[in-house]
């Protein structure tokens, strides 16, 4: 279900014109295993609504094994296998506020939403198994919609751009004070070249203190 707020400020919503997509999901969904479940397609919005969204993190695409993807992107629930960027992601946190130290923190990034973290995938639906299957089923003009939404109707954001495919978003927010920052993907294949010692962390609460609001607890 997509709340209220959300289908008022993103057009794409407020049209319907997204109602196809789900048909095309739903019909794909008696043949395949699709990953999330129908009920948390839309978790990321449900999460934190329109007026509360302080940080934006965009990802490529769910995770598509299962019992992984739960509608927020890095994110997956507690007891899940452990993906090699949220792994990553801990990481870079326990670096900038922890001297490196290792933490036991919950896998589930739902405590992030909930302080007005929008955890947005730019595809909100996978095939068990095959990333990115669904790249090509229109998702990305919904969530290309909520990022100008959200860019165009709010003010001083923070805007995490990780790799090529987030930083690509970047024309689709709008010049409205914002702080967009970019690093290389927290993936293995590509955290040692910029991900790592980013200080994204760090530098989004002292933007967030800048702008007289509360810090993330990463």
């Amino acid at each position: 279900m997509i709340p209220q707020d959300w289908c008022e400020a993103v057009p794409y919503f407020k049209e319907g014109r997204h109602e196809r997509i789900l048909q095309k999901v739903a019909t794909l969904r008696e043949s395949t295993t699709v990953f999330p479940p129908e009920d948390q397609v839309f978790s990321a919005l449900e999460a934190v609504s329109f007026d509360e969204v302080r940080v934006v993190i965009l990802g490529q695409d769910p995770y598509h094994g299962a019992g992984q993807a739960h509608g927020l992107a890095f994110s997956v629930p507690e007891g899940a296998k452990f993906p090699p960027s949220l792994r990553n992601i801990f990481k870079e946190i326990d670096a900038e506020f922890y001297g490196g130290s290792k933490r036991e923190v919950s896998t589930n990034l739902m405590r992030w939403a909930k302080q007005g973290v929008l955890l947005l995938n730019a595809t909100l639906t996978v095939q068990e198994g095959q990333a990115a299957s669904h790249a090509k089923l229109g998702w990305n003009a919904v969530t290309d919609d909520i990022i100008k939404a959200i860019s165009r109707n709010r003010k001083n954001l923070v805007f995490l751009l990780w790799g090529k495919h987030a930083q690509d978003k970047r024309p689709l927010i709008a010049d409205n004070g914002h702080c967009i920052l970019e690093a290389a993907h927290p993936s293995p294949l590509s955290a040692s070249r910029g991900f790592f010692g980013c200080n994204h962390f760090i530098l989004t609460n002292e933007w967030l203190r800048k702008h007289d609001q509360p810090e993330i607890d990463w």
